[in-house]
């Protein structure tokens, strides 16, 4: 899959090959939601239990006798009634620590990245170097190139420093490095923006 190379600059540069074994898969909606059911599960901490009854280190001697103390016939201090007691039907311990195979996983993001590819909303960067640093600029390069109501940017190893600058008051725009493309946040995204290095490094991910 051919793809023309752009550039802030308003000229386009060659065009870059896209490998179809990374870009050019039939995405399934199947694969997609297992992934991303699986990365915002794995965001969630584990839910905090509380004591009950059994936890509760109180004595278990026995309250009281059993007849002519003009109470309650209470069996120890453990009970959910007293204060310091366990807690009647409480909250036990959860653990979204889910697992999803090596294999699903990179045929997850494949797919997001191909989804983008065959409907027309990716777009390849020769660079990502903002004049200045400046948002204004910016915001007439993006206006100019079409990057959508909302873009995810994705560089090499590192994000450009002058493009991190800019974008970091434009709500519309998020910024990842190649290292920390996922599934959930490039099927959210409107537009993918991947400079050649983050095609080169997404490439050699999955081949090397």
């Amino acid at each position: 899959m051919k793809v023309t190379v752009k550039s802030f600059a308003g000229n386009d540069a060659a065009d870059i090959e896209l490998h179809d074994e990374v870009f050019g898969l039939d995405p399934r909606a199947d694969i997609l939601h297992r992934v991303i059911t699986w990365q915002l599960e794995k965001r969630r901490e584990t839910a905090r239990g509380t004591r009950e009854r059994a936890d509760v280190a109180r004595t278990g001697k026995k309250f009281g006798r059993q007849k002519g103390g003009g109470t309650a016939r209470h069996g120890d201090r453990r009970a959910p009634v007293f204060i310091g007691g366990g807690k009647a039907h409480g909250a036990r311990v959860r653990d979204f620590n889910p697992s999803l195979n090596k294999k699903i996983r990179a045929l997850g993001l494949k797919m997001a990245l191909s989804s983008h590819a065959k409907g027309g909303s990716l777009v390849v960067m020769d660079s990502l170097a903002v004049e200045g640093g400046k948002t204004k600029t910016l915001k007439g390069d993006l206006a100019r190139l079409g990057f959508g109501k909302r873009a995810l940017v994705i560089d090499g190893d590192l994000v450009d420093t002058s493009f991190a600058f800019a974008a970091g008051n434009l709500h519309e725009i998020d910024i990842l490095p190649a290292v920390g493309a996922n599934v959930y946040d490039i099927i959210k995204a409107d537009t993918l923006v991947l400079t050649r290095s983050a095609v080169e490094k997404l490439e050699a991910r999955f081949n090397g």
